[in-house]
Parts: structure tokens; C-alpha cells; sequence
């Protein structure tokens, strides 16, 4: 071993010292939990676009209640709870001091699932607010945001007292994310009943852009600002860049959500701002682009046996891809054809599945086996196996959703009748489907995979082991 590496493996240790393992595996564990069964929910839907009547009339089991436990469960159960997790790993490693109200952190592991679960349920019940991504009832919308609220709290405390004055680019990203969060909640707390006419379409367009701007995409940037770098061992390309993105993230996306509504009684000039604002997120995605490509200056060669990396090498493959489709399907000429369609659906799988879930598959891949006393992972063929499932599953359903949408709005503006149109494309969510159960299993691997991995920890570490 050199004295870099020596080096570096003693201040590793002296960092694993700042965080709590157990209280860490615990939230990834649930997170790991809610990504096998809200996307498997999301594939079970999707045949009832070919066999509407599946499972008869059963109420829960209507697409009108399935979807939002999708939607809402993907965001805030699979990709926040894993988010949340790897933001107890991340933090004290950045600050270099314990998180600050460690205490609190298992009763707030609790009552965030808690809670979750209980949204689920109600949801099957018929309890829905209405907004698309804030269907949750209002109970469970005021217990998000006061978890949320400690969290930020405990985070922004815990930041407050950091060893080093710099500020890595992931703490402000996370930063951002909580606070931002915060007062988009509580726009959703009062926002479907309290705000009436247009403009109650026109902020559910921003609250949803802020779900998605100023949560998932500044969360989704913390994580991979902070893994990438530290699973292929080379240091960020530029923080200038960094902070180029931070910035043109903050001051474009809040006026992203009305492109949503083009065509709709709002005012033009609204709309044309959210069109101005949508091109010129090309700025932040093109400045954290070429910042993660060229923090892997030197490591190519070397991604084909870390699985980390290729989760978020992918994934950034996947942001490329989706944020280009969505800044070009907010200009009008192309909204025309593609509004109400599955276009719309491929960018929003490609972007949130896609890019910002795959990211937190690719942290928690980075952390577990760390957490599980550097153990080697059980086995990175079948691990490797769930990557091409997932990449392979997302990849096609972009593809698929794309050409879908694109066909049928051309159809309906030919003038073809809706009902003939829908027909036409009926073979496209056969193949949806399929990509989406592709998808399930990679992710199942890459858990079981994870599971092993403990147990062989476990296992290794019992009296009399070898």
C-alpha cells in the first residue's frame, strides 16, 4: 500500500467514525423497499391500457387509484427515502462532525414511512386532492413537510458547525433541495383548494416543475456530485462549472412549470417565459454534464467493474436525453403534437426513473457494502445483470413512448377519431410493459444483491467464522 493510499484509507476511517451505520441502512433499507413496489405498481397499470377491465371493478385496483400511488410513491418513497438516507452518509462525511439532533433521526426514519404507508392506504381508499404528483391527502402532506422541515433543520445545523468553511457543490445542492422543498409544501398544502380558476392550473404546473426542479433534480446533483468522484476516485472536473449550474438551476426552473399549459387561458406572457426559461435550462444540464464526463477523464477503462459509476454514467446518459426532450416540447410547434401523449410520459420516466432514482440505486450501491464493513459485494454478475435489465427496461420505454406519442398526436392532427388513433398504438404499451418488468427485475437484483451482501457480512463476522 503507498502512503496516499494509507493516507486515504485512515482519513476514510476517521469519517466512517461521524456516521450512524444502522440508523443509514435502516433508511436505505425502507427506500430499497418502496423501489420494488411503487415501480412494480407503475408495470401492473400499464396492462390496463390493453386490458382496462383487469380485475373487474374492484376500486382499489382502478387506474384512477393505482396511478397516484405510482407517481407520488416513486418520488417520495423509492427516490426520497434513499435520498434521504444517503444525505446521513454524505453530510457528517462533508462537515466532518456528527449530524447535529442525531436523536431525533430514528423517530423521523419512522414516522417518514409511516406516513407513506398510511398515503398508500388512503389513496386505495378514494382520498386524492386532485393535484397531478400531490394527490396525497392533506394529513399526510402536513407530516411530509414537518419531517422535511427537521430535516432541514438537522441538516442545515449540522452544516452550520462543519470543520471545513468551503462549501462542496453537494452541500449547496442540498441545501437548496430542503429549503426549496419546504416552501413548495406548503404551496401544496394550500394550493387545489384555496386558489381558484386558471390560476389553480397554472400554480399546479409550478408546483409540479418545483416537485421535480427544485427537489428531485438538486437532490438527484448531491448525489452525484458526492459518488461519482468518490467511486471512481478522481476529483470533480470543476467546481466553476458546478456553481454555474447551481445558479442557472435557481434562477430559470421557478418559471419552468406554466409550459405545461400553453394553449390554455393563461396569459401569453406567462407561457412564453415558461418556454424562454425551459430552453434556457440547457445551461445547468450542459455545465453538470460536462462536469461528470470530465471527472471521468482518465477512468474510462475502468467502469466496466464498477457498478456504481455505470449507474451514474447512465443516468447521465438519460438526463442528456430527457431534459433535450423536454425544453423541445415546451416550444409550441412541438407541444402541438405532443401534449396529452406519451411523449410527455417518456420524458418524465426518462428524467426522474431514469436519471435521478438510477442515481440514488447508484449511491446506495456505493454505501451499502461500506456500511456493511467494507464487504465485498455478493456478486457483481448478478448486480451487473440487474444494471443492463434497468438500462436496457428504461432505454426501450423512452424509445417506445416516445414514437408512441409522436404517432399519435400527427394522427390526431390529421384528423383521425381519438378511438382509431388509440388502436393504432395499442401495440406500443404491450412493449411498455415489458420494458417496465425488465426494469423491476434489474432493480430486484440489484437488492437482492445488496441483501447477500449483508448477510454474508453477518455471516463473516459470527464467532468461529473464517
Amino acid at each position: 500500500m503507498t502512503a496516499t493510499e494509507a493516507a486515504l484509507r485512515e482519513a476514510s476511517s476517521r469519517n466512517d467514525e461521524l456516521i450512524d451505520a444502522d440508523l443509514i441502512r435502516q433508511w436505505l433499507a425502507w427506500g430499497l423497499g418502496w423501489l420494488l413496489l411503487f415501480p412494480t405498481i407503475g408495470a401492473f397499470i400499464s396492462t390496463k391500457f390493453n386490458y382496462p377491465t383487469l380485475l373487474g371493478d374492484l376500486p382499489w385496483f382502478t387506474f384512477g387509484r393505482l396511478r397516484p400511488m405510482h407517481v407520488n410513491g416513486v418520488i417520495w418513497g423509492a427516490f426520497s427515502t434513499l435520498f434521504i438516507g444517503l444525505c446521513y452518509y454524505i453530510v457528517p462525511r462533508l462537515s466532518g462532525v456528527r449530524v447535529w439532533g442525531e436523536r431525533w433521526s430514528r423517530g423521523l426514519l419512522w414516522v417518514w414511512n409511516l406516513n407513506l404507508a398510511a398515503a398508500v392506504v388512503l389513496l386505495g381508499l378514494g382520498w386524492n386532492r386532485g393535484w397531478e404528483a400531490g394527490e396525497f391527502p392533506l394529513i399526510n402532506v402536513i407530516v411530509t413537510f414537518l419531517v422535511i422541515v427537521l430535516l432541514t433543520v438537522q441538516f442545515l445545523m449540522t452544516i452550520k458547525q462543519r470543520r471545513e468553511r468551503p462549501l462542496y457543490v453537494s452541500l449547496w445542492y442540498l441545501i437548496a433541495a430542503f429549503v426549496w422543498t419546504d416552501v413548495n409544501l406548503v404551496l401544496l398544502m394550500l394550493g387545489p383548494y384555496h386558489i381558484p380558476g386558471i390560476n389553480n392550473a397554472a400554480w399546479h404546473g409550478l408546483f409540479m416543475h418545483y416537485v421535480v426542479g427544485l427537489w428531485i433534480t438538486p437532490a438527484g446533483y448531491v448525489l452525484i456530485y458526492y459518488f461519482l468522484p468518490a467511486s471512481v476516485k478522481n476529483p470533480i472536473y470543476s467546481h466553476r462549472l458546478s456553481l454555474i449550474g447551481f445558479w442557472s438551476l435557481a434562477f430559470f426552473y421557478p418559471f419552468v412549470g406554466i409550459h405545461h399549459y400553453l394553449y390554455s387561458p393563461i396569459a401569453d406572457w406567462a407561457e412564453t417565459i415558461a418556454i424562454v426559461s425551459s430552453m434556457m435550462l440547457i445551461i445547468p444540464v450542459w455545465t453538470v454534464l460536462q462536469n461528470f464526463f470530465g471527472t471521468m477523464i482518465g477512468r474510462w477503462p475502468e467502469l466496466s467493474r464498477n457498478l456504481p459509476a455505470k449507474f451514474l454514467i447512465v443516468g447521465s446518459l438519460m438526463y442528456l436525453v430527457g431534459c433535450f426532450q423536454g425544453s423541445l416540447a415546451a416550444l409550441r410547434s412541438l407541444q402541438q403534437p405532443t401534449h396529452f401523449t406519451d411523449f410527455v410520459i417518456s420524458h418524465s420516466h426518462l428524467t426522474v426513473f431514469g436519471t435521478f432514482v438510477v442515481w440514488a440505486i447508484a449511491g446506495t450501491m456505493y454505501v451499502w457494502p461500506r456500511l456493511a464493513h467494507d464487504a465485498p459485494l455478493w456478486s457483481f454478475r448478478v448486480g451487473n445483470w440487474g444494471f443492463w435489465l434497468v438500462t436496457l427496461g428504461i432505454s426501450a420505454m423512452g424509445l417506445v413512448l416516445t414514437a408512441q406519442g409522436l404517432q399519435q398526436g400527427f394522427m390526431l392532427m390529421a384528423g383521425t377519431e381519438w378511438v382509431h388513433s388509440v388502436n393504432a398504438i395499442r401495440p406500443y404499451w404491450w412493449v411498455r410493459t415489458l420494458t417496465g418488468i425488465s426494469m423491476d427485475v434489474g432493480m430486484s437484483l440489484v437488492v437482492y444483491t445488496l441483501m447477500k451482501t449483508s448477510l454474508a457480512a453477518v455471516d463473516a463476522t459470527r464467532p468461529g467464522a473464517r
